[in-house]
């Protein structure tokens, strides 16, 4: 998917919500695991209950490792049921991969060529040899830049003698190897008014941002720093919508937390961004 038919399904949607697709078996209703594929069944009603409302979905790879065999023929069978039935979904597979050159071109092979998917989240820690390979035509290389967790400062705010925090040198750098038409950067939406450092160094880059709902973060905040004229957001919100409620209603109850967001989401394009 290119940048321009990202930009227009955010103008048809009104939205820029990515739904999080973090399914713990734990956490599903009960009534569903007495499915062939319990988590299948659960994220192809989550699927069909918001596809109208996001534009993008992001399986986190964890939940459905964690299962096996089972696990990968899920995960398999979800980024299937996209592409069949909402082609017009924006697919991240959130894996987080970043390693020596060969390793990560088997990644690659993977996300890319086995299953067809628009993007996958990389550490950068390893440096350009471990991201080249994702660089494919027509795909993205999400890059980890700054993220929500407590954890984040221990190295990501770290300065280097002439004052600059590690997560700029990644933004710096990265940029050399990738356009904007390739590469976005994760930034956690607890982040707030950082969210202009981020901007002075990528101003037009797409941003996946975690964190909004069951992290705390601002969606307000977000649009407010972290916002161009034509968006530039993906905001991703996972729990707050899978798990609104554990009955037998839970897609409805899905949707509509879903909904809310994209009522959100709708106001701030109104305000920050062109038509």
């Amino acid at each position: 998917m290119t940048t321009e038919q990202l930009y227009a399904h955010i103008l048809s949607k009104q939205s820029f919500l990515c739904v999080g697709l973090d399914t713990d078996i734990a956490k599903i209703p009960a009534h569903l695991l007495h499915e062939t594929d319990p988590v299948f069944a659960f994220n192809k009603a989550i699927i069909d209950a918001t596809a109208d409302l996001c534009v993008a979905y992001k399986p986190n790879l964890a939940f459905y490792e964690s299962m096996g065999v089972r696990g990968w023929g899920a995960f398999e069978k979800t980024i299937r049921y996209i592409k069949d039935n909402y082609p017009d979904q924006f697919i991240i597979a959130d894996a987080k991969r970043g390693d020596i050159g060969n390793t990560s071109e088997m990644y690659a092979r993977t996300f890319f060529d086995e299953l067809d998917i628009d993007a996958v989240t990389v550490a950068p820690y390893m440096g350009e040899d471990s991201v080249r390979p994702f660089l494919r035509p027509g795909k993205w290389v999400i890059l980890l830049a700054l993220t929500s967790n407590k954890g984040s400062r221990d190295f990501q705010l770290i300065e280097d003698k002439e004052g600059t925090p590690l997560f700029e040198r990644v933004l710096s750098v990265s940029q050399q190897w990738a356009t904007e038409e390739q590469m976005m950067y994760v930034v956690g939406a607890t982040q707030g008014r950082m969210f202009e450092d981020v901007r002075k160094l990528a101003p037009r880059h797409f941003l996946l941002v975690p964190g909004i709902g069951a992290q705390g973060g601002s969606l307000t905040d977000v649009c407010k720093y972290g916002m161009h004229d034509r968006c530039g957001l993906l905001v991703n919100s996972s729990r707050a919508i899978l798990y609104a409620d554990s009955s037998e209603r839970f897609s409805e109850a899905a949707r509509e937390a879903a909904a809310a967001v994209q009522q959100e989401m709708q106001k701030e394009l109104a305000k920050r961004v062109k038509s």
